[in-house]
């Protein structure tokens, strides 16, 4: 299907004139900053954060450009990925006009960013083993469908969807394809980063919030075409990455060997816990998973949840979402946190 860029972009978007900031405006080398109205004296603390940062985050997005081997005008670097999917909507979607589709269970985000936008939102169901409906996606699409997300690998179902369906979709829709792969770190799949400049309607989403061990920091990630960052570049607050956090991205960025470690043994202590689940009674069923958690279905995993409340273990539970039913959500932990969960459970 052919994909024009301009004409499913909101009108007013593409007519903003963005909000140029005081750095902006300034290229060059300086010593006296006299233009943004900061603290000139400091700040109350041993570092000074008086000054704004970086508004593109240029450094950063150098980082990760080699990482991926994209381009840096290719990123858009966000308050979390939430950020960017709320950016998305703002960009493609006309509010009461507009509808998107998602294909649940997945990430609620997709759906609350929606309400608050007021799009509507279309759904097409995982088949019962968890797979893309791709018949039912094609035909649920309609004109005023702008955005489609895609969850791989899945929350809260864990499993990956095969490259070629994602890129399928992209091919026979006309608007976006948004592939959200916060957990791809943990996955025997490839990112599809790599596919942004081969189907311009490809959003990719990625986060530092969970292989990075970053999830105080908040910041996410998105992979597009240039003219697509542009737009998220166009309408994102001027300001919208902190300096702390700008430095400890930096930071990590440059330990990357050690977080390929921290992978290797959340995926080691996954197949470990993927064994020993079985030795629980109530376990009736392990979800295949390329993520660092693993969907349970258990017998009464309402009663489950709420025993291992008492034994001050937090889990996920998933008993009322789509194809969930008894369903809980088990995030990775370390080995020692695993062993109290298998007492715990094994207590019941």
């Amino acid at each position: 299907m052919n994909f024009n860029l301009e004409n499913l972009v909101r009108e007013n978007i593409k007519r903003l004139t963005p909000y140029s900031s005081a750095r902006k405006e300034f290229s060059g080398a300086a010593q006296i900053f006299l233009d943004a109205n900061e603290n000139s004296f400091g700040s109350p603390l041993e570092r000074n954060y008086n000054r704004y940062p970086d508004s593109l985050q240029s450094e950063i997005k150098v980082r990760i450009a080699e990482l991926n081997s994209v381009n840096s005008s290719e990123i858009f670097v966000g308050n979390g990925s939430d950020e960017a999917i709320d950016l998305l909507f703002r960009i493609f979607c006309e509010p009461k006009k507009d509808n998107i589709l998602i294909c649940p269970p997945t990430y609620g985000m997709y759906e609350v960013s929606a309400e608050i936008n007021d799009v509507a939102i279309k759904r097409v169901n995982l088949t019962e083993d968890f797979r893309l409906d791709l018949p039912a996606i094609e035909k649920t699409i309609d004109e005023q469908t702008k955005l489609l997300f895609v969850c791989s690998p899945n929350n809260p179902t864990g499993n990956s969807f095969p490259r070629a369906e994602i890129l399928k979709l992209a091919e026979i829709f006309g608007g976006i394809v948004v592939v959200d792969e916060a957990y791809i770190h943990f996955s025997r799949e490839k990112s599809l980063a790599s596919e942004i400049n081969n189907f311009n309607n490809l959003v990719v989403l990625q986060t530092f919030s969970k292989a990075w061990g970053l999830a105080g920091v908040r910041v996410g990630l998105a992979f597009a075409n240039e003219k697509t960052i542009a737009f998220f570049n166009r309408i994102k607050p001027p300001y919208n990455i902190s300096q702390p956090a700008q430095e400890m991205i930096l930071r990590a960025l440059k330990n990357s060997a050690t977080v390929e470690r921290m992978i290797a043994r959340i995926v080691s202590e996954r197949e470990k816990l993927i064994e020993k689940l079985p030795e629980i009674h109530r376990v009736e069923k392990i979800h295949s998973t390329d993520a660092n958690f693993v969907l349970v279905k258990m017998t009464e995993a309402e009663k489950v949840y709420r025993a291992l409340l008492d034994e001050k273990i937090v889990v996920r539970n998933r008993n009322n979402v789509e194809l969930c039913v008894d369903c809980l959500r088990i995030t990775v932990g370390t080995p020692e946190e695993n062993e109290s969960l298998m007492r715990a459970l094994k207590k019941l």
